[in-house]
């Protein structure tokens, strides 16, 4: 019996063909799973990395309200074509943080995870207000709404807190400044230094340019983030890996 005949008794043979398919898939799994469970973390750590402030994390979470990963991905794939426009191929610990993750199925319009520091603020509050007005043959609607609603942050250590419950290491000290930091980095005269040192490279300004801290203020501080805590000029590959 050749090796054509052996497999045809697996094609006129329902049960065999099942026994055998679910064989297969159970050894192919095991090799695939089994490794994992040997190491203590499965994503590369990286100098930089840090939990989101509370204003970049509400302006995440208005980024994810309005849509915006419908039409924007957040990862750059190691391809020549994306690292020449966008930049350094997308690292898994840049979303470590991320419940849920921003890397997207569609492009309408371009990735965004380097967009961080791409343009200015102005450019921004532009964009989203009239994004034709920067963009002339962009499709994207308008968001100039969210200059004019108001943020006050009174649940910001509730969302810290259930943060913090999924994994992302925010420790008790950012959570009871939550609030102080949440107002802060729109203050560029305020009292920030506490905000930095507990989110290094975290930037600080009004960055919608108008009095009180708007949706604006929080998806452009968001925005502006993205791409820039990992110092890709002195980043090198774990080999190891």
């Amino acid at each position: 019996m050749g090796i054509l005949d052996k497999h045809k008794i697996l094609e006129t043979n329902a049960t065999a063909l099942l026994v055998g398919s679910l064989l297969v898939v159970t050894i192919g799994g095991i090799v695939e799973i089994a490794p994992l469970f040997y190491l203590e973390n499965t994503i590369e750590e990286v100098e930089g990395m840090r939990p989101y402030s509370p204003l970049e994390l509400t302006g995440r979470d208005i980024y994810i309200r309005e849509g915006c990963y419908v039409c924007h991905s957040q990862m750059v794939r190691p391809m020549r074509d994306e690292v020449e426009r966008y930049g350094h191929y997308s690292l898994a610990a840049e979303s470590m943080y991320d419940h849920p993750f921003q890397w997207g199925s569609k492009r309408t319009g371009p990735d965004l995870a380097r967009v961080g520091g791409r343009y200015s603020d102005d450019w921004h509050v532009d964009h989203f207000t009239n994004p034709q007005s920067v963009v002339p043959e962009s499709v994207m609607p308008k968001y100039g709404y969210l200059l004019d609603r108001m943020l006050e942050g009174h649940h910001i250590e509730e969302l810290l807190e259930t943060h913090r419950f999924v994994g992302v290491p925010y420790t008790d000290e950012m959570i009871e400044n939550a609030s102080a930091d949440f107002r802060v980095q729109v203050d560029p005269m305020g009292d920030w230094d506490g905000l930095v040192e507990r989110y290094p490279g975290a930037q600080v300004r009004n960055f919608d340019g108008a009095p009180g801290i708007s949706e604006m203020d929080a998806l452009i501080a968001y925005m502006q983030m993205l791409g820039t805590l990992v110092d890709f000029s002195t980043f090198t590959p774990d080999a190891s890996r």
